[in-house]
This record gives C-alpha cells, structure tokens and sequence, in this order.
C-alpha cells in the first residue's frame, strides 16, 4: 500500500478561503445562508468555512450537522444524530464534505435534509471532488478536483480528528 500527501496544510487552508470566497460571490446575500456539515470531516470543514466568512464579511452563519448513516442504502443505522439547531425551511443550505466520491454519500445528506424541512435552495461544497459519479450530482464549491482511478482512495485528514491537516491518496495494490 502506498500513500501520498497531495494537499499539506497550507494547500487545505488556501483551498477553504477559495470555496469561501466563492459562496461570497455566488451568494447575492447571505442573510438567508445556512452551512450543514456532513459528519464527521465535513463539519470540522463547515465549521472553518463559517470562520473564514466570519473573518471576510462579519457574518456568523448558523451551521448544523448531519449525520447520513441512517439515510445511506448500503448500511442499516437506527440512531440519527443530527444536530440541526436551527429551522431550515425556506433556508438557502450549503451541505459540506471532504469528499465526493460516488455521488451516495451527498444523496444521503439530501435525504436526511428534506426529513428535517423544505430547503429553499441546497448547494454542495467539497475539498475533494474525485470523480468516479454512480449518480448525477456536482459540487457548487470545490476546493480541489483529483482525478483518481477507481482502486485509489483519497484520505483527508483534519486536525480535529486526526491530528494534522493533509490529503493523501492510497493507492492499496
């Protein structure tokens, strides 16, 4: 099994400011804006994103989790902890993940969020878009696309769980 760092901490932090700024200029306001993260790096990933606009524009956006576990086809999970503290009805949402992969993942977010309300809109922001889609969806916001072949994996590591910001990608032959 190999495994190579392709995004350092550096490259991660200059990746979020990007996706950041794009919600900026995407976004005509961002009064009605909401972040949900998809458990568990996707929400250490939202959570820096409301950050950095609070650092750029001075806005505090609501942020809430989602946990897909229950919502997911391909595994059988009764507890739900989603944490969504706030009313998403009506609501402008940006699900954030580290990665997009097959499309599933992002499929079971969306599910879980229209158990909770009836979004007015629902955008995607990745780190990594890899490609390799099963079914039809895109990310808004991408902080960096790395063509993979379908063996490969793509890591990414956050400091809040691992101890060090960095995407890597394995290759397990």
């Amino acid at each position: 099994m190999k495994k190579k760092e392709i995004v350092d901490d550096v490259t991660m932090k200059r990746a979020i400011t990007r996706i950041t700024y794009e919600i900026i200029e995407r976004n005509k306001s961002l009064d009605n804006l909401v972040l949900a993260g998809i458990k568990t790096r996707g929400v250490y990933l939202a959570r820096r994103i409301q950050e950095r606009l609070k650092q750029l524009e001075g806005i505090e956006l609501p942020i809430g989790e989602l946990d897909i576990k229950p919502f997911r086809d391909d595994m059988k999970v009764e507890e739900d902890t989603t944490d969504m503290p706030f009313d998403i009805n009506g609501k402008d949402v940006i699900l954030v993940d580290d990665v997009l992969y097959t499309g599933r993942t992002i499929r079971a977010a969306i599910d879980n969020l229209v158990s909770l309300g009836r979004p007015a809109r629902v955008g995607l922001a990745v780190l990594v878009d890899r490609g390799h889609r099963e079914l039809p969806i895109r990310a808004d916001y991408v902080g960096k696309n790395i063509p993979t072949s379908s063996i490969e994996e793509i890591v990414v590591e956050v400091i809040e769980v691992d101890g060090k910001d960095c995407v890597s990608i394995v290759d397990p032959s």
